[in-house]
């Protein structure tokens, strides 16, 4: 998926707390992170700020229990952090970690730091953190969620199906959202690989009589694209290839069926949030993280395996970002009439 970055110095709408509530958002530049803090700030309410980090040596080879002179660590590239401090910080990655306490320190402890995934330090460090429940943190502050936090709502599939349907009017039912990843740490997704899918893919459209609408993401290579592209020239499809307007958020409103790639927790997270059957492709590669992600989501009724086959099956729409907001703008203010 290529997801939208905000802006920098950027903020975004409105929600039912204080709209003079400050929020940085602190992450390196990476989409998956990025688009979780986001999310989740969008979900509270706030109109934050993008904080973006590009840690200088040594900081950036260092755990983040090491930190020494944390506000040294910004190097090129990233953004200031000066006083004012915000109300509340919402930080994802080990780079956010040591400036997240930093600024709360500086704050006076008036900061509200929160922090999504492990932060590998003593979490009661933190006013808030959220991890998924393949990450074996628990404690008092902690949150434990399925997934990721995301962007979708349904106020936004609403609004960007209609843009988007007459590109899809011509293609049979059912229809079968694709979203492709791609070649990470965990994972490989190679010309063999998608070359293995664009079969299963033809005969899937062929057996079904359905259309397929497929899209790429930014890991997505030249090759695993164009291997992709010759597959699905010969069945009823439609491919985003990276290029003009993003459709993801309408392909996910307009779809059948999901079938997603398993190289992304946040792409199968938020196909979840849809309610509708998803399915997952299997890769070479793994990590215990991501095969305990993946068996949990199994397990608990959200995915399956993609085989070739297309069944119904129902589940409660996985709609975790909101209930974690909620909870969030209830500490906030549970602590503002302490």
């Amino acid at each position: 998926m290529r997801a939208p970055s905000p802006s920098r110095g950027e903020g975004w709408g409105e929600g039912e707390i204080d709209l003079m509530t400050t929020c940085w958002l602190l992450s390196e530049d990476k989409a998956g992170m990025v688009n979780q803090c986001l999310g989740l700030a969008e979900a509270l309410g706030v109109e934050p700020v993008w904080k973006r980090i590009v840690p200088r040596a040594p900081w950036k080879y260092l755990p983040p229990r090491l930190w020494f002179a944390p506000f040294s660590a910004p190097g090129p590239g990233s953004d200031a952090l000066t006083p004012p401090w915000p109300d509340i910080t919402i930080g994802c990655g080990r780079y956010a970690v040591g400036l997240a306490l930093a600024i709360k320190r500086a704050s006076g402890g008036r900061s509200f730091a929160v922090h999504i995934q492990d932060p590998k330090v003593d979490a009661r460090r933190f006013d808030l953190i959220i991890v998924p429940q393949h990450d074996r943190l628990r404690g008092d502050n902690v949150i434990v969620t399925h997934g990721a936090m995301h962007r979708v709502t349904q106020a936004r599939l609403d609004g960007e199906a209609p843009r988007f349907a007459p590109q899809l009017q011509h293609l049979p039912r059912p229809l079968v959202a694709v979203l492709v990843g791609g070649t990470n740490r965990r994972y490989r997704l190679e010309a063999e690989e998608a070359r293995a899918l664009g079969a299963q893919l033809m005969k899937l459209a062929h057996d079904y009589q359905a259309g397929i609408a497929l899209s790429v993401s930014r890991r997505t290579s030249p090759a695993v694209t164009e291997e992709l592209r010759r597959a699905l020239a010969t069945v009823p499809s439609v491919m985003w290839d990276g290029h003009g307007d993003n459709p993801y958020f309408a392909w996910l409103a307009l779809a059948d069926f999901i079938i997603v790639t398993c190289d992304s927790v946040s792409m199968v997270t938020e196909a979840c949030y849809t309610g509708k059957p998803v399915y997952v492709v299997e890769l070479p590669g793994g990590s215990r993280r991501f095969r305990a992600f993946h068996q949990a989501m199994r397990a608990s009724g959200y995915t399956r395996r993609f085989e070739g086959r297309l069944e119904k099956w129902n589940y409660a729409p996985l709609r975790e970002t909101e209930s974690v907001a909620a909870e969030l703008r209830a500490r906030l203010q549970s602590r503002a009439t302490a």
